[in-house]
């Protein structure tokens, strides 16, 4: 149930309001950040709201029943606040979102609060970005519980899996770069598609600290190439670390590559729906 002061609810019901709207945005980081569509800066319960990074929001959806609401807001890229590099890198990813009103030439009158959810959908076009708002009910549209399958349900390295990345993870250093997602290194002994779905994470050069799924790894050419291109650019002599990927298969990974049999988390010799129709 949404509260709301005296003072506030009787300014918004008068014939002209001086009403502002507030985003308080919490990144996975822990960093917290204010934006409002007023002209000037507002500090609220000690929280600096910014009004140089401008953005303009579409008509918010929401409904009684259990459907997910949704808001998109369209912002201008700032130098120092919400950069293309950051939104490219994930940064913003999943970051927690609070939006009320305020009447800014009354701010003890108290905030009136709109919707709480998590960011989604970042888009980008040139100078400006498009991010979705998903509200709370989100949540629960994903599955709840387990299912069988033939493929194991955990993620490498996790509580479950148990296997300890660390050991797997090795080091090296470009030896050739043809984009932002392809390069290699010589030096690389490991075997076909050793790589593919692990994670390399960059450890010197434009995109020192930022992380990418490999897509896949060429033993011939000591080649890697990544799910999506870095922000930055990539060069002979970066530095990085990775360790392999997982598909999930009990021989293929589990066994041979893992030595992890003892932890797989799914049923490969359960029969499928073909085998259980047959069957009927």
């Amino acid at each position: 149930m949404r509260t709301i002061s005296a003072n506030l609810a009787a300014h918004l019901a008068g014939e002209t309001t001086t009403i502002a709207t507030c985003w308080k945005v919490t990144r996975a980081d822990g960093q917290i950040f204010g934006f409002t569509t007023h002209t000037s800066d507002l500090t609220i319960s000690s929280q600096l709201y910014k009004a140089a990074t401008g953005y303009t929001s579409s008509s918010a959806i929401a409904s009684a029943d259990l459907a997910v609401d949704n808001l998109e807001v369209r912002g201008i890229l700032d130098a120092t606040t919400i950069t293309e590099a950051d939104l490219l890198a994930g940064v913003w990813d999943f970051a927690q979102v609070e939006t009320f009103l305020v009447n800014y030439n009354a701010l003890a009158d108290g905030i009136l609060r709109e919707s709480k959810g998590r960011l989604g959908e970042v888009r980008l076009s040139r100078a400006t970005f498009v991010a979705e708002l998903r509200g709370l009910t989100q949540a629960l549209q994903q599955t709840i519980g387990e299912v069988y399958t033939s493929a194991c349900r955990a993620d490498l390295g996790d509580s479950r899996c148990k296997v300890n990345l660390a050991t797997y993870t090795v080091t090296g250093t470009l030896t050739g770069a043809t984009s932002r997602s392809v390069f290699s290194d010589s030096a690389r002994t490991e075997g076909a598609n050793y790589f593919n779905g692990g994670k390399l994470t960059w450890t010197g050069g434009a995109n020192s600290g930022k992380s990418m799924e490999v897509k896949s790894w060429n033993s011939g050419t000591k080649t890697f190439t990544l799910a999506q291109p870095m922000v930055g650019t990539v060069a002979v002599g970066d530095t990085y670390s990775v360790y392999p990927g997982c598909t999930k298969r009990l021989i293929d990974d589990c066994k041979t590559k893992f030595n992890n049999v003892v932890n797989f988390r799914g049923e490969p010799y359960v029969p499928g729906e073909d085998a259980q129709w047959q069957r009927v």
